[in-house]
């Protein structure tokens, strides 16, 4: 009669480098789930997929004979108790610069921070959306009773004229949502 029993010094071998293997899988996952919020935002950054907008320091490319209208939108979280109004909506010419202002009220009896994420509808207009400066770069803070206005410099890049499926696209729409900060 055979036996198929491997020895004990075998079979601990095998179930620790099994171990070893395992534990470095679930590493490695936790590390991706970690790298995968940032991995993410570089992407949308790049293609502005999602609608995510570009940031700039200027229009090197100057100004094209197409306008564009560009509509605000505004949302704020429950948890935040502020009063935002959007900035009136801006029709003008693709390239030119543009400067706009959301207004803020603190509608409670003590300071709140609150940060703001955008997008961009249509998503595919995102990548041509460029912010040369936004309230939603930084953290706001303010205090009881507080009202301040939150202004936005943008353009819309003129290589949007070259992008055959934005022919028919003659409005965008920026939104904000507004929530409270972590740090409260």
């Amino acid at each position: 009669m055979t036996s198929n029993t491997i020895p004990v010094s075998a079979q601990t071998r095998s179930n620790t480098r099994v171990g070893i293997i395992l534990g470095g899988i679930a590493l490695g996952m936790v590390g991706v789930a970690f790298a995968a919020v940032p991995l993410y935002q570089l992407f949308c950054q790049v293609t502005g997929f999602n609608g995510t907008t570009q940031v700039a320091t200027d229009n090197p490319k100057g100004v094209i004979a197409r306008e564009m209208k560009v509509r605000f939108d505004v949302n704020v979280e429950r948890a935040l108790n502020w009063t935002v109004k959007a900035a009136a909506p801006v029709t003008d010419q693709i390239g030119r610069v543009d400067t706009v202002n959301y207004i803020a009220t603190n509608n409670s009896d003590r300071p709140l921070t609150g940060q703001a994420t955008f997008n961009v509808v249509p998503d595919k207009a995102g990548i041509y959306f460029n912010k040369i400066e936004c309230f939603c770069f930084t953290e706001q803070t303010l205090q009881p009773g507080e009202t301040v206005e939150m202004p936005i410099v943008f353009f819309v890049d003129p290589d949007l004229a070259d992008n055959p499926e934005l022919n028919t696209i003659k409005e965008i729409t920026l939104s904000y949502t507004f929530y409270a900060s972590d740090s409260e």
